[in-house]
């Protein structure tokens, strides 16, 4: 039985899944679905996360169990409602966790927003300048026509994704609701998201430099769908920024939890509130 209850809430008229941690209220954690799974991506971090904060997991709009809308499917506006949702959920600083298609809207947001967080936490996404992508997500980048991605039943690629995590049994639960998430034309519904990196990733290049937020960037050394030359990227780019890279491949959360949820947890130590006087 997973630890993760998940619920609704109406932001700016979608209806957002979220769920919460009992965890310690010093500082709150915004973590951001993956694609093509869900909230539950962190159901093998979530007690090990809950310990050092108060989390906070949502399927962003489109994705996961959350109401899709054709206007928030870029990076650059999921950015601004990722700072929306923050706002709705009374977060006031939080750190994010973004990782896979949370790598660019959580950057993106940081840019828009500076101070909002209190760090961020990405990787596993597409982000380097030219495009540096493998796989299945080149081909869904690049295509020019959807129809055959229409064609196919969008459980089926759901399981192709999840027959390469590497080393790790999804929980019933989780894979469960991972494939009732990508119901009918659902996945290809979607794929306007990353097919937007050709024309945003250049822009986001170009406001790496400017982020003052702290960004610690998380890498599958074996990733075969966003090689760490992503990571490289933005670590190259950032002015505070560090990297570290685990022995996993694409599902570095799930092929590695303990070695995630490790990363993450230094890192928000290292970037904990002041203490009041």
């Amino acid at each position: 039985m997973s630890e993760i209850k998940p619920r609704f809430r109406t932001i700016d008229g979608l209806s957002v899944r979220y769920a919460e941690s009992d965890g310690p209220r010093e500082a709150d954690a915004l973590l951001l679905s993956p694609w093509p799974e869900s909230l539950f991506a962190f159901d093998a971090t979530w007690s090990r996360l809950a310990g050092h904060a108060h989390l906070v997991a949502v399927d962003l709009p489109g994705f996961g169990h959350s109401d899709l809308r054709e206007d928030l499917l870029s990076p650059r506006a999921m950015g601004e409602f990722v700072v929306r949702i923050a706002d709705e959920l009374g977060l006031a600083r939080p750190h994010v966790v973004g990782p896979d298609i949370g790598t660019s809207a959580a950057l993106f947001a940081a840019a828009g927003h500076p101070g909002r967080f209190r760090s961020i936490t990405v990787g596993s996404g597409g982000a380097s300048v030219p495009l540096n992508l493998g796989g299945v997500l080149d081909d869904w980048v690049r295509a020019e026509d959807l129809a055959p991605y229409r064609a196919l039943g969008a459980k089926d690629v759901v399981k192709l994704a999840m027959s390469t995590i590497e080393g790790y049994e999804l929980p019933d639960v989780v894979r469960e609701d991972y494939l009732a998430a990508y119901r009918g034309q659902r996945f290809a519904d979607q794929m306007p998201y990353v097919r937007a990196y050709p024309a945003e990733l250049p822009v986001l290049g170009g406001l790496l430099p400017g982020i003052e937020t702290p960004v610690q960037i998380i890498a599958g050394r074996n990733d075969p769908v966003v090689p760490p030359a992503n990571a490289e990227y933005l670590h190259e780019r950032l002015p505070h920024s560090r990297l570290d890279v685990l022995d996993t491949g694409h599902f570095a959360w799930e092929e590695d939890a303990a070695g995630y949820a490790r990363a993450i947890t230094a890192w928000w130590q290292a970037n904990a509130p002041v203490p009041s006087a």
